[in-house]
Parts: structure tokens; sequence; C-alpha cells
């Protein structure tokens, strides 16, 4: 029954966001936002996050971009932008005002310049290195435009001898190490170490091949096997790193399952997954629409205290997750009104506002938290950092806006099982469907019982062994007397 009616859900809010987030404007909010239950039923929740402002070229004085394709804020607040098919990099300061233009450097005494470029990052040190696509190669540049060093041309016996290196999306660790996601490369992120060496791949993705499709590739002719799907790796299609060196990737997911990874110094993948969780955006999707498919998620930010945010260009969402790969909030959409998007290529954070570059309007959007976002994102932070008795009043504000966020009612369970409060923290975890916090609330509730009724429950004992030891000695002494056995 419960099967029948998410299947039902799932149909009727397939129907409905497939025909365009228009259908959905309520007052001067262009999408609809929603999320998740236990079950994966659909409820609409309040806006975590409004549009704010845009930025496009002209807005800026420097003439309209074309297609941009990556952008990135970097520690000092500066906004980097790959203006990719007007070959050059802008540079924004603090207060969304140009800095400087990058379009050429001094390569070795010789005037160079950039093709293309599609992806970039800004170390801590302020170090511009750039996916400079169209020349095969990474550049990195120092805070005042010097050329540090170039990446091209990696060998290796693990790469084919005829593969074309052409970098789309680039990070860079603490040690200097360089993560690129180049086109037309599937067995997983490129790594070089800090001397430019290619050092191998991180994040490989096996592709599981169910008995009956190996069964019907061993049985098929040559020419069916050739029209069949290949059986490689997905491709990645985004990166970020945080402080501690942990890449979050985003890549391609046909069945719309999982397209976020966090990958350690090993290169495997340590997300904390729900049992039948999702890590792929929407959850219902369908085929034959203009919003049709999977979500296709095309790049992630890390946003501190384990919260990062991906972006889906498919249906022009952005979905929001915790450390423990919870749902916090999902808003956007694709259209023509302020707010919505065309193509969304690239997602960063500034302070507390969330940008997205626009390929097709070549505009930066910027949204603003509500009260309703600020709380979650707050509260969250607070819960990572292990202070859940100081996430309480943040999560009972929460439900006033949103009664239905499980999140919040968990977060509550924890902080009075914390405290000792097991009855309470039990109540809670069942509003939160926390079956697993429940279990341990209830163990705890069920010693607690026992401890405080220990005395009484071996008193009681007591008397009944005393009873039971004085009844038999009766029945013992009045059996003796009728047999005529005296003392």
């Amino acid at each position: 029954m419960k099967r029948a009616k998410r299947l039902i859900t799932g149909i009727i809010f397939i129907t409905v966001i497939c025909s365009g987030p228009a259908a959905f404007a309520v007052s001067n909010i262009p999408y609809h936002t929603y999320n998740y239950d236990y079950w994966q039923d659909v409820y609409y929740t309040p806006a975590a996050y409004i549009p704010d402002k845009s930025y496009s070229g002209d807005d800026l004085n420097v003439g309209p971009f074309k297609n941009p394709q990556d952008i990135f804020v970097a520690h000092d607040g500066k906004v980097y932008i790959a203006d990719t098919e007007n070959n050059r990099i802008i540079i924004l300061d603090d207060t969304m005002k140009v800095d400087r233009i990058i379009e050429t450097f001094d390569n070795n005494g010789t005037l160079d310049s950039f093709q293309t470029p599609s992806g970039l990052f800004v170390t801590n040190k302020n170090e511009l290195y750039i996916a400079d696509t169209g020349n095969f190669r990474i550049v990195a540049l120092t805070q005042n435009g010097n050329l540090m060093k170039i990446i091209q041309n990696p060998t290796s016996e693990v790469l084919d001898a005829d593969f074309i290196f052409a970098p789309l999306k680039i990070a860079v660790d603490y040690a200097d190490r360089v993560y690129a996601v180049s086109k037309n490369m599937f067995q997983g992120i490129m790594a070089f170490d800090s001397n430019t060496n290619f050092t191998g791949f991180i994040g490989t993705i096996k592709v599981n091949i169910t008995i009956y499709e190996k069964i019907w590739r061993r049985l098929s002719t040559k020419a069916q096997r050739k029209r069949q799907i290949q059986f490689i790796p997905t491709e990645f299609t985004n990166l970020d790193i945080d402080p501690d060196g942990f890449v979050y990737a985003t890549n391609i997911d046909p069945k719309g399952e999982q397209s976020v990874r966090r990958l350690n110094p090993k290169g495997e993948d340590v997300i904390k997954k729900k049992k039948d969780g999702y890590l792929s955006g929407d959850i219902y999707w369908r085929i034959g629409s203009d919003y049709s498919g999977p979500s296709r998620i095309v790049d992630i930010v890390y946003r501190g205290s384990g919260i990062y945010s991906i972006l889906d260009m498919n249906r022009g969402r952005i979905f929001t997750y915790d450390h423990e790969s919870n749902l916090l909030y999902i808003f956007g959409g694709k259209g023509s009104q302020k707010g919505t998007f065309r193509n969304p290529a690239a997602i960063e954070v500034k302070d507390d506002k969330i940008l997205v570059l626009d390929a097709h309007r070549g505009e930066i959007m910027t949204f603003s938290a509500t009260r309703y976002g600020e709380l979650i994102n707050n509260a969250v932070s607070l819960r990572y950092d292990g202070n859940e008795a100081a996430a309480v009043r943040l999560w009972e504000q929460v439900l006033k806006l949103d009664s239905n966020f499980e999140l919040a009612y968990s977060g509550i369970g924890k902080s009075h099982l914390a405290s000792g409060e097991n009855k309470k923290a039990m109540e809670y975890f069942k509003l939160a469907m926390d079956r697993e916090y429940y279990s341990i609330a209830y163990k705890r509730y069920r010693d607690d019982i026992l401890k405080d009724n220990l005395s009484y429950v071996l008193t009681t004992v007591l008397v009944l062994a005393a009873a039971f030891l004085t009844r038999n000695a009766i029945k013992k002494s009045g059996k003796k007397g009728a047999n005529g056995v005296a003392k």
C-alpha cells in the first residue's frame, strides 16, 4: 500500500515538475521548493533561498560574456570568471566590481594567450590555475599574473598513446596537487603532483553489469554488440575540494542514484550514504519532455561544516546536503524569469549568498538565504560541531516554519538523548523516522527503568523466593505427619 502511494506521488510530481517552473510561481519566487521525506514522498517547503541580484558582462562594463563555463570565489572574496569563448579570465573584487582582466601572460619571453578556458581554481596563496582547454593544458599563474608552471602532454603506461589531454575542470589541494577532469576521460579524475607529473587516477567508478546484460551480450552478434551501450566507467563533470584535502566530485549517472562522491587522498569514495538514499538530485523523473531524464549534476561547491550544494543542469535546480547525506533543501528552476536559468554551468558561495553562472545568458545570479534557510544552515553547522544542545532552539524554529522537516526532529532527539532524557528522545526520533537512534534511545530507556526499579525487583524476587521455600517446607512437613512419622 505504501509503495503504491509512493508510486502515485512520484507520477503526480514528475508530471508537474516536467511542465516547467512557471506553473509553480508563487508570489515573487519563480520556482517551487520541496523536499523528500523518509518514505521518499514529496512535500512542499518554504523557500530556503530567493533571487537577489544578477551581473552580466554589460553590467560590469566588460562587454557580454560569451558562453562562460566556470566561476570561483577565492578566500579573499574575489570572484574569478572563465569567460570561455572570449578567451579571458575576469576578476571581480569583494564588492563585485571589476578588478582586472587576464587575456595574456608572459610564457618565457613570449606573449601567450588562452583558448576556450573552461575551468579555474584559486589557492589560498592566490595562485590561479586555469584549465586552458583549447590549448590542451593547465596554466598556473601567481597572484601578479606571472607564469608559475604549465601542465600538458601527460605520459604514462596507463594512458593511451593517442590520448589528448583537454582539461575541463580543476582543483588544487593544500600540497599543490592538481586534480583535473579531462574531456573524454572515463578512467577517473587525473592527478598531478606539485612538479606537474601525472601520478594516476582517483575516484574511478566501477560499473556493475547485471547477469541478464552479461548473458545478452554473450549471445549477441558482433553487430548487435556494437549497437549496445558500452559498459565504461561514468564520466566526471566537476569537482571541488575541502580544507582537509577531500575531493568532492560530480559525475553523470544515467540511473539517477549517485552523482556525488567524496574522495579521500587514496581516491576512495568515503561519502556517507543513507540506506536507500539518493545523491543525484531529483528522485522522480520521466522520459520524453523538455525536462526528461535524471538530474544532470554539473557542479558542486563545498560550503563548510559538511554542507555542500550541487547544480542540476537538466532542470536548473540546486540541491543541498549535509555531511550525512540528508537533503536539506531544493530551489531553482529553468525559465526566463529572474532567478531561473537557461543553461546553469557553475555554482559557488560568497559569504551567505549562492552564486550561479548561467552560460546561455552570460550572467552571474545571486541568491540570498531566507530565515528558513539561515536556520537550517546554522543548525546543521552546530550539529556538525557536535553542539546538539545549542542547535535545539534553531530546530524548534525550523519546525514552526516546516513541521515536516525530519532532520529537525532528529536533532532535538539527539539533544534529549545526550542529556539523558531518553523517553523524550524516543518521541522525537519516532517523528524523525530515525530508526537507528530510536533503537539507541529505547535501549537506554529500558535500562533506566530497570535501574530505577531494581531494588523493587530484587525485593519482590526475595519475597517470592522466601514464600516458595516456606510453602515447600510446609508441604514437606504435612506429608511427614500424614505418614505417621514422628520426631
